[in-house]
């Protein structure tokens, strides 16, 4: 600024606002951090299981030590609750790959049948060296769940039906269909002996056709289906996270237009997905299936389609994470059987077993209700 005389004269500087004082807030649940989330909730479903096992006349004591016995009491109850945690991990890492496309595959209890039949079948029919036909007959197992699971990719982008809707109906077809295979002497059924009554099942897989396994019981011994869990979940990891095509999935997964103006194609790139989640839904059947029930018959998958999915929700579609996580239900699943043994009934044990996966699932629930919240606030 000139004045009259042509002297220079500075401007004043702008006032500066003080500044406002921070509002204190007072810490919140979700501020003290996620472990707590899961002490607390797994608390209070230990607390409810109690409760409830107490209320049918059952000691909550020699429950809990029933289910430590049947998963963690020695070398064996390891060994099985590893063997547990094998089909779930495979379940798990499957599902992960269809999430992340942007796909929410719940059909697998149905792929791990069909695949588990498959397998069967190959198992049972295919002449030759037992390894060479153990490994045709996970193979044939992973097929049979994938092409199971390409039914529903070939309803959505043929027909545009929702694949959540596709894949759980599928899954009744699936029980039918297995069950018709187990119950019919011209597919599945056992052979007639002379003298014997035949029941609804398959026969009993050659035992060079079942899966090694590493050490004896009743010292620690597990099955050779986790280490194919495991080498899987590394490598789709791998996959997911380093590679190209993990690039893509994940791409289509967060916004499928910008993912289709950069020539992701979502036929293939998605439907491949929705094919390797069935696929190792299947494989995970073939595992159950050679790796210790030599045999199949109604009621084969025993929810493990779904406590696999589960698994995957608990671990936040990581493949990494559903390592820990596959385990800690796989002990749940091998300490419910003894549950059952002490005279808590089997519902009851459904119930406790239920009351245990909400506590996983329900921090990671929060955490992410919340940060929907504070981005919509946003």
């Amino acid at each position: 600024m000139t004045s009259t005389s042509g002297t220079l004269i500075s401007e004043p500087p702008p006032a500066v606002a003080a500044p406002e004082p921070v509002e204190r807030r007072r810490p919140r649940l979700a501020d003290l951090g996620t472990p707590l989330l899961y002490l607390l909730s797994l608390s209070t479903a230990l607390a409810l299981a109690g409760l409830l096992i107490a209320l049918v006349g059952q000691s909550p004591w020699d429950a809990a030590n029933a289910m430590y016995d049947g998963s963690l009491a020695d070398g064996a109850a390891i060994g099985q609750s590893i063997d547990q945690a094998a089909p779930l991990l495979l379940v798990a890492v499957g599902s992960v790959i269809a999430a992340r496309a942007g796909i929410f595959n719940i059909g697998q209890e149905g792929q791990l049948l069909v695949g588990a039949a498959v397998g069967a079948a190959i198992a049972l029919f295919t002449p030759g060296p037992g390894p060479l036909v153990l490994i045709l007959a996970l193979l044939g197992a992973a097929v049979g769940g994938a092409l199971w699971a390409g039914i529903a990719a070939l309803l959505f982008y043929w027909r545009g039906v929702a694949v959540v809707i596709s894949t759980l109906l599928l899954i009744f077809v699936a029980n039918q269909a297995v069950s018709y295979a187990v119950n019919s002497p011209s597919l599945l059924r056992e052979k007639a002996v002379a003298g014997q009554v035949t029941t609804s099942q398959t026969d009993m897989l050659a035992e060079s056709v079942w899966l090694p396994r590493i050490g004896e019981y009743p010292d620690f011994n597990i099955g050779a289906g986790i280490f194919v869990a495991l080498v899987l979940a590394v490598g789709t990891s791998l996959v997911l996270v380093r590679t190209r095509l993990g690039f893509r999935l994940r791409m289509l997964g967060l916004n499928p237009k910008a993912a289709h103006r950069a020539g992701v194609g979502a036929v293939l790139v998605g439907g491949g997905a929705l094919l390797a989640s069935g696929a190792f839904a299947g494989l995970a059947g073939g595992v159950m299936l050679t790796g210790n029930g030599h045999r199949m018959q109604d009621g084969f998958a025993d929810n493990v389609g779904f406590d696999g999915l589960l698994v995957a929700l608990v671990a936040r579609d990581k493949p990494m994470l559903a390592v820990p996580v596959a385990l800690f239900f796989g002990a749940l699943r091998a300490g419910g059987g003894f549950l059952s043994a002490t005279g808590v009934p089997r519902y009851i044990v459904a119930v406790v077993t239920a009351l245990m996966v909400l506590a996983t699932v329900f921090p990671a629930a929060y955490a992410e209700v919340r940060r929907r919240r504070t981005a919509g606030a946003a």
